[in-house]
């Protein structure tokens, strides 16, 4: 599908692109420091996906100093494979903690206003949006494609996010966790991730119709705990988004995320909903010298810079979504084929 300058402008104003093919491309990212090369944006431009979806970490401010945080978005913005990117690929976008302000932060960054203001500026959110009317950045696109309705629904991890409970040395001695953990989870129902007001949001998107459904999470959303950083530091929370999705009859789910600094497809087994599968892309410019374990990981994960690829195709019977990745010399190193039958409540 191409999207011309109408389906443009489509998009930055009312959140609908007009199509009537019945496949569309979707590429997802996240970790891309401004100051390191950014081929990856030239990679991707090979692709020529019709949409774009940066999960976080957008850039690295780490700072409560705003005029350095616009020098930082400034430097992204003049890199010449992001701009020519930029020029013929639409993007939306949600933050994580270091475009959000510090590192791990959550509610307590005393500078959140300001960084949203200059967030929702860089990425040329409509002055008249919702998202510039509630606190936080949470948000949600509906895209019509042949008949069908795909939702990217992208969450705000931090805005509204409690402190993370330092690592109490819980998992001493599991031999599976030879690192040094930096947190522990939540064992009382008293904290939260998301907030009140996001949750009641997040309900009343989930009861609109739509037949595919992403959910696009800074922080991985489907693995185990590991003591770093993850949906499974707040299990009374990621309980409640399957019970969520069980209770809104939403088929269609499925999650995309970033943050840790390499790429791996996760699958959630759960009594309350169909699996639901996380595919993680974080990496643009950033590595880590290794993988957490992860039971619930599907295939291996990958550790050079990459990106996520989402193809959906309606024109079967039972519509395929094609979940990939593709490292920065170009080369395929993950796929997986989902029906979306597969995401369906019986």
């Amino acid at each position: 599908m191409k999207i011309t300058s109408l389906f443009l402008f489509c998009l930055c104003v009312s959140n609908f692109i007009f199509t009537q093919d019945s496949s569309i491309t979707i590429a997802f990212g996240s970790c891309s420091n401004q100051d390191k090369p950014l081929p990856i944006f030239s990679v991707l431009a090979k692709h020529k996906p019709d949409l774009f979806i940066y999960l976080g970490d957008n850039i690295y401010a780490d700072t409560d100093r705003m005029s350095k945080m616009r020098r930082k978005y400034r430097k992204l913005s003049k890199n010449k494979d992001f701009r020519l990117f930029r020029e013929k690929t639409p993007i939306i976008a949600t933050w994580d903690d270091h475009d959000y302000g510090q590192n791990d932060i959550g509610r307590h960054y005393t500078k959140k206003e300001q960084s949203k203001k200059i967030f929702l500026r860089f990425f040329k959110e409509p002055k008249k949006s919702e998202r510039r009317k509630h606190a936080g950045i949470y948000t949600s696109y509906m895209y019509p494609l042949a008949g069908k309705t795909i939702q990217i629904i992208l969450l705000d991890n931090r805005t509204f996010r409690d402190d993370l409970l330092p690592y109490n040395g819980s998992l001493k001695g599991d031999s599976t966790h030879s690192y040094e953990m930096d947190y522990s989870a939540y064992l009382s129902e008293d904290s939260t991730l998301l907030g009140a007001e996001q949750w009641r949001w997040l309900e009343t998107e989930l009861r609109k119709k739509a037949d595919i459904r992403i959910i696009g999470s800074s922080t991985q959303f489907a693995t185990e705990y590991n003591g770093y950083e993850t949906w499974a530091n707040f299990p009374h929370e990621q309980k409640r988004m399957l019970k969520l999705v069980q209770a809104t009859q939403a088929n269609g789910v499925f999650f995309i995320s970033g943050d840790v600094h390499y790429s791996e497809l996760s699958l959630l087994e759960n009594p309350y909903t169909y699996p639901i599968y996380d595919l993680t892309a974080s990496g643009l410019t950033e590595k880590w010298g290794f993988v957490a374990p992860n039971k619930f990981r599907v295939g291996k994960p990958v550790m050079q810079n990459h990106f996520g690829m989402i193809t959906i195709d309606f024109k079967m019977e039972d519509p395929e979504i094609k979940l990939e990745v593709w490292d920065i010399l170009d080369s395929l190193r993950m796929v997986q084929i989902v029906r979306l039958s597969e995401l369906r409540l019986r």
